[in-house]
């Protein structure tokens, strides 16, 4: 008898999921399946599972396809499987190739070819559909997003579009994703939602059009290049019904949100100075240095920095007033904003071609947080003090590239019907396109000496 072995959390039981394990129980004559319980799917990153263990084991029974199942709830658990069930065939889905490699050691491993538009057929009767998405623009955050996306349950990305045809083709070679569509048009027609990572000047137009189109949107920053076009963002989201997202990673991070509740706990005091750092020595070739309109350091980091600056003192600024350094192709290379408020003051500082310490600090009539370089992962921060033998350090986990947080909010936010998040709100969205159009109009005051 040749025993097979699968494993997975099969939430929101669907199609995908159905055709998986009919392909394993065809490459032998048994098939054991391990589902994996609540606790290990978090502690391996996987967010938002909705269906109780219970009703997923019951799904994958419904089936007919496993000859047993069994629940994996640890770490090392696959080796501990195979041996004891003897087993020759471990199978999983095309999405893993290579992760399980060193299973090889003890039988043989096959990555089957994962379902492509998968349909929610099987679940349309629960209460949580799965969220078709496709993604716009397929450049560096767009890779990463791919991988950081089936750590998340509920949603389903199945394309990608770009002007571009030939790098659209490629990318969709790489990732498993349709591609060549005719238009813009033609590709939102199947999704209940879009990732927009395409460059910096096309991402107003592209969430502008998926909103209208009545499609849910979560868009890299910076989402607008000025104020009235936030708002109009804004303003079509509700218009549609849509959920509009701007997808600052850090704000969706468990270990920001932690820092930011221990900020406003009082146990700093009052917070009177934010200052943000977020430099890189960045590649010459890259879009960032040689765009000098779209790219340079603050339109590549400044919604990273003024991030705590809004949260922890508002979005109400007096004033912002902008110190830029230009390279002779205009490219901003290191821009320092110095922001006032009623009761306090901030500065961000951001850059491409010079390096800083890239920490954050939050100052307080009491105390003050420190969060190292880089900050805006947020891992751990120290709470200190004027004793300085008097420390307060956190923790925190974070998991894989950080994407899978904004995307897991994202997914949350559609499934319970609401159209706002407070980890990262419209007026936030608002206020930062504000100053970036600022900043733009400020840099090209300045003479570039040649």
């Amino acid at each position: 008898m040749k025993k097979v072995i699968t494993y997975g959390s099969f939430d929101l039981f669907h199609e995908g999921h159905y055709k998986l394990l009919e392909r394993a129980k065809a490459l032998g004559d048994y098939l054991i399946v391990g589902v994996t319980t609540e606790q290990y799917d978090e502690s391996r990153g996987k967010l938002n599972v909705v269906d109780s263990i219970i009703d997923r084991i019951e799904n994958v029974k419904k089936t007919g396809f496993a000859d047993k199942i069994i629940v994996e709830d640890h770490v090392g658990q696959k080796v501990e499987d195979i041996q004891k069930y003897s087993v020759d065939i471990f199978a999983i889905g095309s999405d893993w190739v290579g992760t399980f490699d060193y299973l090889k050691d003890f039988c043989e491993v096959v990555y089957l070819e994962r379902t492509k538009e998968i349909s929610s057929t099987l679940i349309r009767k629960q209460k949580y559909p799965i969220i078709k998405m496709g993604i716009v623009g397929t450049g560096r955050i767009a890779a990463r997003f791919i991988p950081e996306a089936k750590f998340v349950s509920g949603i389903e990305v199945i394309s990608a579009y770009n002007p571009h045809k030939e790098s659209a083709k490629q990318f969709g070679e790489r990732f498993g994703l349709q591609t060549g569509w005719e238009n813009f048009e033609e590709f939102l027609s199947p999704l209940d939602a879009v990732y927009v990572a395409s460059l910096h000047q096309t991402h107003y137009e592209y969430a502008k059009e998926a909103l209208n189109h009545g499609k849910h949107v979560l868009c890299e920053k910076p989402m607008a290049l000025s104020k009235a076009k936030a708002q109009e963002l804004f303003a079509a989201a509700k218009q549609n019904n849509c959920l509009l997202l701007e997808a600052i990673k850090t704000a969706y991070c468990p270990g920001f949100g932690q820092l930011l509740g221990v900020a406003r706990s009082g146990v700093i005091g009052s917070i009177v100075d934010v200052e943000a750092c977020f430099t890189r020595i960045a590649d010459p070739d890259s879009r960032e240095c040689k765009d000098p309109k779209y790219g340079g350091g603050f339109l590549e980091f400044g919604n990273h920095t003024m991030l705590p600056i809004f949260k922890l003192l508002g979005t109400q600024y007096k004033s912002v007033n902008f110190d830029i350094i230009r390279d002779e192709k205009g490219i901003d290379l290191y821009t320092k904003a110095s922001f006032s408020f009623e009761k306090g003051m901030a500065l961000s500082k951001t850059g491409v071609a010079v390096k800083s310490e890239g920490q954050l600090i939050i100052a307080g009539t009491k105390g003050y947080i420190l969060a190292e370089s880089p900050w805006w992962l947020t891992k751990s921060f120290e709470v200190r003090f004027e004793d300085s033998s008097i420390k307060e350090q956190y923790t925190a986990r974070f998991l894989g590239d950080g994407l899978r947080y904004e995307l897991s909010e994202f997914v949350s936010l559609i499934h319970n019907g609401e159209r706002k998040s407070y980890k990262f709100t419209e007026e936030e969205s608002i206020a930062m396109a504000s100053v970036i159009e600022e900043f733009m109009k400020e840099r090209d005051k300045i003479i570039v000496l040649k």
